[in-house]
């Protein structure tokens, strides 16, 4: 049956709950007082109006003409919901699952939404690290994004498009993309918020660690001083409270309700996660060695913090232990950075991936700087960086800047043999393979 109010309180109320601005909704096809005259009810919208208002309010033209909601419409909202909690709170693989049952239940009508769920899904296959089909679902979904902006917009995949590529190894292309990220927040001066955020976390992460200062790192600096990198709350029993009592009312049948709570289920997460995002921009930032010692140690510093407080984050928070203690040694303070990366070993020695490795190497930077032997530190990186798993795509980066600097090292204690097996680790990581067997491998590969 129709609901009570007028076109004008369904516009007005719809604006509202998505917190958009009057200007927001009109956008460049119309104009914020035509919006105004509207909601007022001194103007009823045109049919291709109405649609086009539809869109951008994220419901359909028969409820904003009528009133009437199809009960499709707030399952798959609710749907949505509680997939996003998933990935957020739960588990990807969950996630990707109920991403990919809203899509295939969706019709024509709610192409907005099943855009939503497509752009979910990818995001739940990046988080289970499946990235080559990250990639593809991000890439169809941009090219659609440029077909029908209504129903997407593209600064958040291309967001998402430069940080995959950088984690697969396609490190131009992920630069490509975030430098056109860049360029779109620039025009629109987004410098704070999650977009924002993100953006800082993936230029900062695409830049080289031996690599200089760059203009990009600018609008790194300017997010990271508009937002810092504040304290954790954690509302981890709140978050998960609401999302049980939402699955309740929908269990119930009371769809709106259940639709609320899991909106503040997601709100209340929400700090949380522009939190860590700050914490990962900041880790990355200590990394460079362009960052000057004060700020490095400082944003690894709340980096450390942060991550020691989120649930779920031991391996990021063995990074940021690693990246302050490399700050330290920057700095000279060779005993604090040895304090740090024992910390971090300590918390990672049974996390897969490279992180005990380079807890490992910074011992022996550390040995070596005290004038103290670090055979162990070494033998036991060279044991660590062995065990890992050949990667899906052609190189793995990490791994190879890890082989290279314990190359480093065996050449600074003397251990030749051992420095020029770690260098060839290294291009093997990097994904090149020689069949000379005598070539002369130079030490400065991938940095």
């Amino acid at each position: 049956m129709p609901s009570q109010g007028t076109i004008g309180d369904r516009v007005r109320g719809l604006r509202l709950n998505r917190r958009m601005s009057q200007a927001q909704l009109a956008g460049p096809d119309l104009s914020d007082s035509y919006v105004s005259l509207i909601e007022s009810g001194k103007r009823t919208p045109t049919p291709v109006v109405a649609r086009l208002l539809a869109e951008r309010l994220g419901c359909t033209t028969e409820f904003l003409l009528h009133g009437i909601e199809p009960r499709q419409r707030i399952d798959t909202e609710l749907g949505l919901r509680h997939a996003e909690l998933e990935l957020q709170h739960g588990d990807p693989v969950v996630a990707a699952d109920r991403f990919t049952e809203i899509v295939k239940a969706a019709d024509e009508e709610n192409a907005m939404l099943t855009a939503h769920a497509r752009f979910g899904r990818a995001r739940s296959l990046e988080a289970q690290g499946r990235l080559g089909q990250a990639v593809e679902a991000f890439e169809r979904l941009r090219r659609e994004a440029a077909a029908h902006p209504e129903r997407l917009a593209d600064l958040p995949l291309t967001i998402a498009l430069s940080r995959c590529y950088q984690r697969a190894g396609d490190r131009l292309r992920a630069r490509d993309l975030a430098a056109n990220a860049l360029e779109q927040a620039e025009r629109l001066d987004i410098t704070q918020g999650e977009m924002a955020i993100d953006l800082a976390a993936t230029l900062v992460e695409v830049r080289g660690e031996r690599e200089g200062d760059a203009p990009e790192l600018d609008y790194v600096r300017r997010v990271l001083g508009a937002s810092g990198v504040p304290d954790i709350v954690d509302r981890s029993a709140e978050i998960q409270s609401l999302w049980q009592a939402s699955v309740t009312a929908a269990a119930g049948e009371d769809s709106a309700l259940a639709v609320r709570l899991a909106d503040d289920a997601i709100m209340a997460g929400r700090h949380a996660r522009l939190t860590l995002q700050l914490a990962r921009a900041a880790m990355h930032w200590a990394r460079l060695g362009t960052a000057p010692l004060g700020e490095a140690d400082k944003l690894a510093d709340a980096a450390t913090r942060a991550f020691a407080t989120a649930s779920g984050s031991t391996q990021e928070h063995g990074e940021s232990l690693i990246a302050h203690a490399r700050v330290k040694l920057r700095g000279g303070d060779a005993v604090r950075a040895g304090e740090l990366a024992t910390s971090a070993l300590d918390l990672v020695h049974d996390v897969p991936g490279t992180t005990s490795a380079e807890a490992r190497l910074v011992l022996a930077t550390v040995a070596l700087a005290l004038d103290a032997d670090p055979a162990s530190h070494l033998r036991k990186a060279h044991e660590a960086l062995d065990t890992l798993n050949r990667p899906v795509f052609g190189s793995d980066r990490q791994a190879a800047r890890c082989w290279r600097e314990l190359g480093d090292l065996y050449g600074r204690s003397g251990a030749k043999a051992q420095q020029t097996a770690a260098y060839r680790k290294a291009l093997e990581a990097a994904g090149v393979r020689s069949a000379l067997a005598g070539v002369k491998i130079d030490a400065s590969v991938s940095h």
